[in-house]
């Protein structure tokens, strides 16, 4: 199992952490499924609700996918590619 921690948009946070994308677009909702798809995302958790302690949302102008915006620290866990 690979994990990671990244920079999500905390738009999508809803939607990755809990499937409700009532506060997306279509556009938003592909975007989010084609970066899941291609990099093999499986979970993601926002580290608040981790284990390793919690952060505030805060500005990134390199979130992992979409343009500048609010992010929250995630651990990404990767699909395995046995």
């Amino acid at each position: 199992m690979e994990k990671s921690i990244e920079k999500i948009p905390t738009y999508a946070l809803p939607y990755l952490v809990n499937g409700d994308a009532s506060n997306l677009n279509a556009d938003e909702i592909k975007q989010i499924d084609d970066i899941c798809r291609e990099q093999g995302i499986e979970v993601v958790v926002p580290i608040t609700e981790s284990e390793e302690g919690g952060a505030e949302p805060y500005f990134s102008s390199v979130p992992l996918f979409g343009q500048p915006t609010e992010v929250e620290d995630c651990i990404i866990i990767y699909k395995n590619n046995d």
